[in-house]
Protein backbone atom coordinates (compact mmCIF):
# COMPACT_ATOMS: atom_id res chain seq x y z
CA UNK A 1 0.00 0.00 0.00
CA UNK A 2 1.31 3.42 -0.88
CA UNK A 3 0.75 6.40 1.28
CA UNK A 4 -0.59 9.48 -0.37
CA UNK A 5 -0.29 12.77 1.38
CA UNK A 6 -2.77 15.48 0.72
CA UNK A 7 -1.20 18.92 0.52
CA UNK A 8 -3.44 21.44 2.20
CA UNK A 9 -3.59 24.72 0.28
CA UNK A 10 -2.17 27.67 2.19
CA UNK A 11 -4.54 30.35 3.35
CA UNK A 12 -4.02 33.47 1.17
CA UNK A 13 -4.24 35.78 4.19
CA UNK A 14 -1.58 33.82 6.09
CA UNK A 15 0.63 33.80 3.00
CA UNK A 16 0.23 37.57 2.64
CA UNK A 17 1.39 38.20 6.21
CA UNK A 18 4.32 35.79 5.85
CA UNK A 19 5.42 37.50 2.64
CA UNK A 20 5.01 40.93 4.22
CA UNK A 21 7.14 39.93 7.20
CA UNK A 22 9.82 38.53 4.88
CA UNK A 23 9.90 41.76 2.86
CA UNK A 24 10.13 43.92 5.98
CA UNK A 25 13.13 41.89 7.09
CA UNK A 26 14.91 42.94 3.88
CA UNK A 27 14.39 46.67 4.47
CA UNK A 28 17.39 48.80 5.39
CA UNK A 29 15.99 51.06 8.08
CA UNK A 30 17.52 54.52 8.65
CA UNK A 31 19.51 55.20 11.78
CA UNK A 32 18.04 57.35 14.53
CA UNK A 33 20.15 60.33 13.42
CA UNK A 34 19.04 59.97 9.80
CA UNK A 35 15.41 59.73 10.89
CA UNK A 36 15.66 62.89 12.97
CA UNK A 37 17.48 64.77 10.20
CA UNK A 38 15.00 63.74 7.50
CA UNK A 39 12.05 64.55 9.76
CA UNK A 40 13.42 68.04 10.35
CA UNK A 41 13.87 68.55 6.59
CA UNK A 42 10.25 67.54 5.99
CA UNK A 43 9.00 69.88 8.73
CA UNK A 44 11.02 72.81 7.38
CA UNK A 45 9.88 72.27 3.78
CA UNK A 46 6.26 71.92 4.93
CA UNK A 47 6.45 75.13 6.97
CA UNK A 48 8.04 77.13 4.14
CA UNK A 49 5.46 75.80 1.67
CA UNK A 50 2.61 76.75 4.01
CA UNK A 51 3.98 80.28 4.40
CA UNK A 52 4.36 80.69 0.63
CA UNK A 53 0.84 79.39 -0.02
CA UNK A 54 -0.51 81.75 2.63
CA UNK A 55 1.23 84.67 0.92
CA UNK A 56 -0.07 83.77 -2.55
CA UNK A 57 -3.59 83.25 -1.16
CA UNK A 58 -3.48 86.62 0.61
CA UNK A 59 -2.40 88.39 -2.58
CA UNK A 60 -5.18 86.78 -4.60
CA UNK A 61 -7.73 87.61 -1.89
CA UNK A 62 -6.62 91.23 -1.96
CA UNK A 63 -6.88 91.35 -5.76
CA UNK A 64 -10.38 89.84 -5.70
CA UNK A 65 -11.48 92.25 -2.96
CA UNK A 66 -10.21 95.22 -4.99
CA UNK A 67 -11.96 93.96 -8.13
CA UNK A 68 -15.24 93.55 -6.27
CA UNK A 69 -15.01 97.10 -4.88
CA UNK A 70 -14.52 98.53 -8.38
CA UNK A 71 -17.67 96.93 -9.82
Amino acid sequence: MSRTTVVKPENPLVRYFKDTRAELAKVTWPTREEGIRLTSVVLIVTTVSAILLFGVDSIFSLIIALLLQIT
